[in-house]
């Protein structure tokens, strides 16, 4: 596929670093010449340098021949012209762009065809909230993602003592658990994936990934270590955009929401769109503040500012202070790994943004796709097409079907019914199959199980 990236930020370069290994045909386009400098070096990939919205810009950059557009500059009003150009000048098939402002999200004519031609919308600022809000929903997990319009969902969990499974196997789970529709996707143990079998024995600070229907998520989690009590009180730190969507979704859960904000206007504003929102101007690293608002008694503390060393800073002082859980949002992959060992999870926005986009890259049915542990791994959510002539899995047992190595189906949801492996269902067309990768490098095998041979059409 031949893919033209507008934008060599973050996101862009971690997208492009993801296509370019996958065989794709990459061009980058970006008006800072030392960052596509470095990323040639570093990636097989083309670069262009110039305004990436600019018809001229865009036609050295080979758009008549384009597959896909993916516009992740960092101005929205860039990357709206950029498909608006593409469709009118080029017929670029597939655009996608990156708005982040709630004032253009929150008109969605103005992105019909006939206006502004994108085919598909990335809100990172949206996918962040929802992420953030499933894991306060979900005390304990590490990550809570949502598959066949949230008739399943994945959940990772760290396996602590005081879990009933732990020192057990995996089998012991189904003996004393009857009803519980669940299977387990991968367990890594010190960082590394772990060939799943039924006598497999779960070990305190496993981290565990399970597929599980949402009404059965906490009763497994209980599994894994002791329930934490649900979540009441939660403090934010930053009222940016993130911030401030998410005290609107908490305080209308009915959680108990405070948020800090060191900007005298953005605070005064944030007091007037929230209804039952404390809001506080300050700075959240101030550890005076933290303990007048009873920093100890608070259930989360979410660090999701713009800067990524005063998220690291705040969050570990709220850590030391006597907060529950501490989130924090870190962009550089590099400070996650290093800080999850003071806090008890880092956020990455690049993660979950790459894995939106990667449901329209990818080959075959794919509804969605969740990059996971740093983008090593995938979970993702694909259809099955055609028939047993034409398809390597339709009219199959799933015990039948030839996964690639490193690949679990961990669910089949069929309409409004969820199957999991111990029924060993035979796969329909029409079915959504959920799959778990612990090495991504198998992606295209399992692109190439789903498609459809040429006799179906």
């Amino acid at each position: 596929m031949k893919v033209l990236i507008l934008g060599a930020g973050q996101v862009g370069c971690s997208v492009a670093e993801v296509l370019a290994r996958e065989d794709n045909d990459v061009t980058i386009v970006d008006t800072d010449v030392a960052v596509l400098r470095e990323l040639r070096e570093k990636l097989d990939v083309r670069t262009e340098v110039g305004q990436a919205s600019y018809p001229r810009v865009l036609e050295r950059a080979g758009i008549e021949d384009i597959d896909m557009l993916i516009a992740v500059t960092n101005s929205d009003e860039v990357n709206m012209v950029a498909c608006q150009v593409a469709f009118t000048l080029y017929r670029t098939p597939t655009k996608i762009a990156r708005i982040r402002s709630s004032h253009y999200l929150q008109h969605p004519r103005l992105f019909l065809q006939e206006a502004l031609p994108i085919d598909v919308l990335i809100s990172p600022e949206q996918l962040v909230t929802d992420h953030v809000f499933r894991l306060i929903s979900h005390p304990g997990a590490l990550q809570v993602l949502n598959f066949a319009d949230g008739k399943v969902q994945l959940v990772g969990v760290k396996a602590l003592a005081g879990g009933a499974l732990i020192g057990n196997k995996l089998l012991d789970m189904y003996e004393h658990m009857p009803g519980i529709k669940a299977s387990i996707a991968a367990i890594f143990r010190k960082g590394k994936a772990l060939k799943i079998k039924k006598d497999t024995v779960v070990e305190v600070s496993d981290e565990v990934f399970f597929v599980a229907s949402p009404k059965h998520i906490r009763a497994i989690i209980s599994e894994m270590r002791r329930l934490d009590k649900p979540y009441k009180r939660i403090i934010i730190a930053g009222g940016g955009n993130i911030g401030n969507r998410l005290a609107r979704l908490l305080e209308e859960a009915k959680y108990q929401v405070k948020i800090i904000e060191n900007n005298t206007e953005r605070a005064s504003k944030l007091a007037e769109r929230l209804d039952k929102t404390i809001v506080l101007e300050g700075d959240a690293s101030d550890e005076d503040l933290l303990i007048e608002e009873n920093i100890e008694n608070t259930d989360v503390y979410i660090a999701v500012t713009n800067d990524d060393e005063a998220n690291i800073l705040s969050s570990m002082l709220a850590k030391r202070l006597g907060a529950r859980r501490v989130m924090s949002l870190i962009n550089r992959m590099s400070y996650a790994e290093l800080v999850e060992r003071n806090i008890d999870l880092a956020i990455s926005p690049q993660q979950i943004t790459i894995g939106a986009l990667l449901t329209h890259i990818r080959r075959g049915d794919i509804v969605a796709v969740h990059s996971l542990r740093r983008g090593a791994a995938e979970a993702i959510e694909v259809v099955a097409h055609g028939d047993k002539k034409t398809s390597r899995v339709v009219g199959r047992r799933i015990s039948e079907v030839k996964l690639p190595p490193s690949t679990i189906i961990g669910a089949l949801v069929r309409g409004d019914l969820v199957l999991m492996l111990d029924d060993n269902p035979v796969i329909e067309a029409g079915d959504h199959i959920i799959m778990f990768l612990t090495d991504k490098r198998y992606i295209p095998a399992v692109e190439k199980l789903f498609q459809v041979g040429v006799h179906f059409f």
